[in-house]
């Protein structure tokens, strides 16, 4: 999969502006506040699942407009194709080879992109809900029912919860409460087993990666943390100890006002050399472990798709010695890779590859 044009009008501070990448690295440099990461963000949308920085989507309408306009010419699945957003403050359209399509969500499964920014050490920093965004995200772009699934998890949730809030008030009878709990349990057991299966390929996808960047000196583990869960289970089992797992913490659910059982309260563990990188890690550890993470996610959708997703680094370089940045520069071979950065020193220890200065939002060169 390689993008071929990026075309962008009035989108953020892009006023009008037209990339044509090559099919390796791409690198797009500039000072701060320029529109670099505007550029990595506006591809990004065309994954299906909005922006990596806010969920407004009035916030990439610059104020003194009213709409903005974003094309995307790439190859894949052996044919040129075209995908545009057009959005107004109260419309937003979507089309996939010039037929209108119904949203953005309908893109999840045709292009597909990775992208890491200083907001995805959250990974790493960050609590559970930012490691199952991810997760989340990464396994939906494979498949597509695991998106819906999810959809029709949180929604079976939020009413059980809103029926949680009004228990004790309203004397509702508790028996009422397992229908809701049967359909948590039958729907969750099969998020739950997706995260297992997509946890197996990425514990060796990222540990492999991390290897990499780090010079085989450091070792990173991930682990799938299941509350209440012990070994392997069918997907039946793991319904019917999800099912007891809700009625066993009923009471103190009614108390709390919340459902505390269930793959919305799971978690991702991350360890670099047996210890929580979250706690001991550097700044550069925590950095090279999310990227590895991100990378994997890449080779995963390489993987299942036989398809090379674009590989989308925003200020990437960020606090990486050199021989990190020289790998991300230089090793990640028969890849489309756009890259962001403020020092125009790095553009220079490219191998081979393109570059782009980015100045007002607007192209100076490339």
């Amino acid at each position: 999969m390689n993008i071929n044009r990026f075309y962008a009008e009035q989108f953020r501070n892009l006023y009008e502006i037209e990339i044509d990448p090559c099919d390796g690295v791409n690198m797009i440099f500039g000072e701060n506040g320029q529109g670099k990461t505007n550029v990595i963000e506006g591809i990004w949308m065309f994954t299906g699942f909005k922006s990596f920085r806010t969920k407004k989507n009035n916030e990439l309408i610059p104020h003194e407009k009213d709409f903005y306009n974003i094309y995307l010419d790439f190859f894949a699945e052996n044919r040129d194709q075209n995908f545009q957003i057009k959005s107004t403050r109260d419309l937003q359209e979507v089309y996939k080879n010039k037929v209108k399509a119904v949203s953005t969500r309908s893109m999840i499964g045709d292009f597909f992109a990775v992208v890491f920014s200083p907001f995805h050490l959250n990974l790493i920093k960050g609590g559970p809900d930012e490691r199952r965004r991810f997760l989340d995200i990464a396994i939906s772009q494979t498949d597509p029912a695991y998106a819906r699934n999810l959809s029709e998890y949180y929604k079976i949730l939020r009413q059980k919860n809103a029926v949680l809030k009004n228990v004790e008030e309203k004397n509702i009878d508790r028996d009422y409460l397992d229908v809701w709990d049967e359909s948590l349990s039958k729907v969750g057991a099969s998020i739950i087993k997706k995260r297992e299966s997509y946890i197996e390929k990425l514990k060796f996808s990222a540990t492999e990666c991390y290897a990499g960047i780090s010079g085989k000196k450091e070792e990173l583990s991930i682990g799938y943390i299941l509350s209440g869960f012990e070994g392997e289970n069918s997907e039946e089992d793991c319904a019917a100890i999800l099912l007891e797992l809700l009625k066993n913490s009923r009471e103190i659910d009614i108390k709390r006002k919340f459902t505390s059982k269930g793959p919305h309260r799971d978690d991702i563990e991350i360890r670099l050399n047996s210890k929580n990188i979250r706690n001991f890690g550097s700044q550069g550890q925590q950095r090279s472990a999310a990227l590895s993470l991100k990378l994997a996610e890449a080779y995963i959708i390489n993987e299942m798709k036989l398809e090379k997703p674009v590989a989308l680094l925003d200020d990437v370089m960020s606090e990486l010695d050199v021989s990190r940045q020289n790998y991300i520069l230089n090793e990640l071979k028969d890849w489309q890779v756009f890259i962001t950065c403020c020092e125009p020193t790095q553009v220079i220890r490219m191998k081979s590859g393109k570059s782009f200065e980015i100045k007002d939002g607007q192209l100076l060169r490339g």
